[in-house]
């Protein structure tokens, strides 16, 4: 009787943890083509870059950001142009964090836009160390240009790679 019961919790388990990594799964497709049905504006094309504002001799400021979180190279998120501020939610200290598609080389990723900047001319958005290696493994580049960036509407996106 017992080992019945033991089977039976035994494959009830099984069958819950199925059908999580199948939801899961599903979950993540359906992320990638929400994605692009969330676009809240026109897209902006530019170039972008990457920023660290803890190596010596940058520009981009300090350990905090716009939205009062200390910079994280290892979290999918990005500072917008200052003059792109209001399109992408206006990005403020303490308010709700606005997220963007960003695509380039044949890659998507969702990122939470947490800072804003006076970037370089030409330059649209500087990605953090983790997201600039999405694009560029290597960190060779520097710059990618003919990036576009897409405003995603609500605030319940989760960062990462799309598709």
């Amino acid at each position: 009787m017992v080992f019945r019961s033991s089977a039976a919790i035994c494959g009830a388990l099984v069958t819950l943890a199925v059908s999580v990594s199948v939801a899961r799964s599903e979950t993540s497709g359906v992320h990638s083509s929400a994605a692009v049905d969330a676009a809240s504006g026109a897209a902006v094309v530019g170039a972008a870059s990457t920023y660290n504002p803890f190596k010596p001799g940058k520009e981009e400021g300090g350990p905090s950001t716009a939205s009062g979180e200390r910079y994280d190279p290892e979290v999918w998120t990005a500072a917008i142009k200052t003059s792109l501020r209001q399109k992408f939610g206006g990005v403020q200290f303490g308010a709700r964090p606005k997220y963007a598609l960003v695509e380039a080389v044949g890659k998507k990723v969702i990122v939470k836009i947490n800072d804003v900047g006076p970037l370089r001319p030409g330059r649209i958005i500087d990605l953090n160390e983790r997201t600039m290696r999405h694009f560029d493994p290597d960190m060779e580049r520097g710059v990618i240009p003919d990036v576009t960036v897409t405003p995603l509407s609500g605030d319940d996106w989760t960062p990462g790679p799309v598709g």
